[in-house]
């Protein structure tokens, strides 16, 4: 699905999103107004917590009952975002353009929070932007790895959103339930699906390691 610049102001006036001053800039140095104009460019400010759940950035409250739950509005954001490769990525490390708009994105982790694992038909797949397989990524059980600092879990995404995601605490209590464990190791060394074994490589914490910005904690913790 393809919008032009018209359909997305449709688009945020259906979904009530207008200008706005901030009200919680969390440290920035750098204040914001939602839909500010800079270079021509229409701005807006977003923030993703761990669960996946999308807000603007300045909401007073982030919680179910204040992010976005429009689902062709987060196909058509989540499908877009990508790294931000601007002076501002410091701050604002990803991004989600939309014609001649865009969206400034930072998370508590990462864009992508796998939510769930659904099927087509045998092939299993994580689901990411909501529980139902809005979007989805193929579940590759060997790339799944948990960082030892935080005990959070990751599995590899596409390219253009960073090639790593978060996968949700709820799934991740739930596979680490399988994880295996050697005598006196600090992480699995692999994971039991379907009465099989499948050794982890834990390869994509690497990236965390490259990108200082990503999984890199703010406002909410588990």
């Amino acid at each position: 699905m393809s919008l032009n610049v018209h359909q997305c102001i449709q688009l945020r006036r259906f979904l009530n999103i207008g200008p706005r001053f901030s009200t919680s800039l969390s440290g920035r140095t750098k204040p914001y107004v939602q839909g500010q104009l800079v270079n021509k460019e229409r701005q807006y400010f977003y923030y993703i917590d761990h669960q996946g759940m999308l807000f603007l950035d300045d909401a007073r409250m982030k919680n179910f009952t204040s992010c976005f739950k429009e689902k062709k509005f987060l196909k058509f954001f989540f499908k877009r975002v990508k790294l931000n490769s601007k002076d501002n990525q410091g701050e604002w490390p990803y991004v989600s353009p939309c014609g001649d708009e865009m969206n400034y994105i930072r998370c508590d982790d990462l864009p992508v929070v796998y939510q769930a694992i659904v099927f087509d038909g045998d092939v299993p797949y994580l689901s990411w932007g909501d529980e139902i397989g809005l979007l989805k990524f193929p579940l590759d059980l060997s790339g799944i790895a948990m960082c030892p600092s935080s005990g959070r879990v990751y599995h590899p995404a596409p390219l253009r959103q960073g090639s790593i995601g978060l996968i949700k605490s709820k799934l991740a209590i739930e596979l680490s339930n399988n994880f295996v464990f050697e005598e006196n190791a600090a992480l699995p060394s692999a994971i039991r699906w379907k009465n099989q074994h499948f050794p982890l490589h834990h390869k994509v914490l690497s990236i965390l390691d490259d990108r200082p910005n990503m999984g890199r904690y703010s406002e909410m913790t588990e």
